[in-house]
């Protein structure tokens, strides 16, 4: 018997298994036809991108690490991306940031991006098929070295990300034009205080005028949506962050807008799982950044574990894919970057995969009812239910390495390619 016999042998087991506690596996598997993840293009360089001046990677974020084989063009992203996407089930998106643009040798400051710029981008995501989604890059400049871009006191500087933001948006809304797919433009800024500030007020007050401004123009929802990503503090900016989850939330709510949800961008005792359908009373849609924080926002490769499984849960069990956009945010530059983002990306896969196969209805009867023990009983029984049965053959019908088998072509890609940069 070889192994696609195996596989499906087992699959036919599993789906008994399931079908006994009121489960459809094949149903289940027909909905990860909906999961979508847009890969941050960040993981193949360590979040270098592609501008001639060199500026040091700032505001608060770090890759740490320095193993071999970072992709240094355009290139070499492009072909790790096409290998991650080889290896990967299902059907997913390219999140970019500015950064990255075909600048071709050129210095381009932000304010003067243009959509040529990215339309290399946007060509090659033709060919692959697949949506893109952009971020404004408000760090490591020049111009954010005080820690404060769209709510900066120096007025030259605020107005400089301001016109960096709206040419994100206009480049954002023709890449969603051309590709036929809604581009998620993403506004996220370090801007904070070391140490406790005085005038938290001014600066909000700041931020919400430059938003105000970059975002007044406004782009049809079928080309474009704009989403703000709040963060608790980061790496020099422990005392206060003017972008706070409150400012921004208050802000999406206003402004009928995407509030932008990164489970690394909390205390570590709040989950982004028990937000999402919070949030979702008062705003249509959200965006998620999927990570793994140890200590603080660290984003190290996602893992299946509790708070990315709840995240899948509470998505999956009130049909809220439509309404959202999923993406990763994680850098690693210590151990091979291509399976970082494989393996990321396909845990996170696994989670809503394994929430697709709850038998939700049954649980929420359960809880109605006042049976607790229950409940806990069953969602114990869940965790030894055959879900990898039913990965290995959802990853068998995609044509995909099954199991382990994309540790060795990954392997293969380092010895052929990696390790010759």
């Amino acid at each position: 018997m070889n192994n696609s016999e195996l596989i499906n042998k087992a699959y036919e087991i599993a789906r008994e298994q399931y079908t006994v506690i009121g489960v459809d596996s094949d149903a289940a598997i027909s909905k990860m036809k909906d999961v979508n993840i847009s890969l941050h293009c960040w993981q193949t360089d360590d979040v270098g991108g592609f501008e001639t001046t060199g500026n040091e990677l700032s505001g608060g974020i770090q890759a740490t690490g320095n193993y071999p084989g970072k992709a240094s063009t355009i290139a070499q992203v492009r072909a790790d991306l096409d290998k991650v996407l080889s290896l990967l089930p299902g059907k997913q998106r390219l999140n970019l940031h500015a950064i990255y643009g075909d600048f071709s040798g050129e210095f381009v400051d932000r304010d003067q991006i243009e959509v040529k710029h990215f339309q290399s981008w946007i060509d090659w995501c033709k060919a692959q098929r697949i949506g893109m989604d952009f971020n404004a890059t408000c760090f490591s400049h020049p111009r954010a070295a005080d820690g404060f871009t769209l709510s900066s006191k120096n007025e030259e500087n605020r107005k400089f990300w301001v016109e960096h933001v709206k040419r994100c948006r206009a480049i954002s809304a023709e890449i969603g034009k051309q590709l036929g797919t809604p581009c998620v433009h993403n506004t996220w800024i370090p801007d904070g205080s070391k140490d406790t500030p005085i005038d938290r007020n001014g600066y909000r007050i700041l931020l919400k005028k430059s938003l105000d401004e970059a975002l007044k123009k406004k782009y049809p929802k079928e080309y474009m949506k704009d989403a703000v990503e709040s963060k608790l503090f980061g790496i020099g900016f422990e005392s206060m962050t003017v972008g706070s989850h409150d400012f921004y939330l208050g802000y999406a709510i206003k402004n009928d807008i995407l509030i932008c949800l990164d489970n690394g961008h909390f205390h570590p005792t709040e989950q982004v799982g028990d937000k999402i359908s919070s949030v979702l009373q008062f705003v249509d849609e959200i965006l998620l950044h999927v990570t793994r924080p140890i200590h603080w926002d660290s984003d190290h490769v996602v893992t299946l574990n509790e708070d990315v499984q709840l995240i899948a849960s509470e998505i999956m069990r009130n049909d809220f894919l439509s309404r959202v956009n999923i993406g990763l945010d994680f850098f690693d530059a210590s151990i091979n970057r291509i399976g970082a983002y494989v393996t990321g990306t396909r845990a996170a896969m696994k989670a809503f995969l394994i929430a697709a196969l709850e038998p939700t209805e049954q649980l929420i009867k359960l809880e109605e009812e006042g049976k607790y023990f229950e409940r806990l009983a069953m969602l114990e029984e869940l965790k030894t239910m055959p879900f990898g049965a039913v990965w290995d053959y959802y990853c068998l019908q995609e044509v995909v390495p099954v199991g382990t088998d994309y540790i060795e072509e990954i392997q293969k890609y380092e010895n052929k390619v990696l390790s010759k940069r």
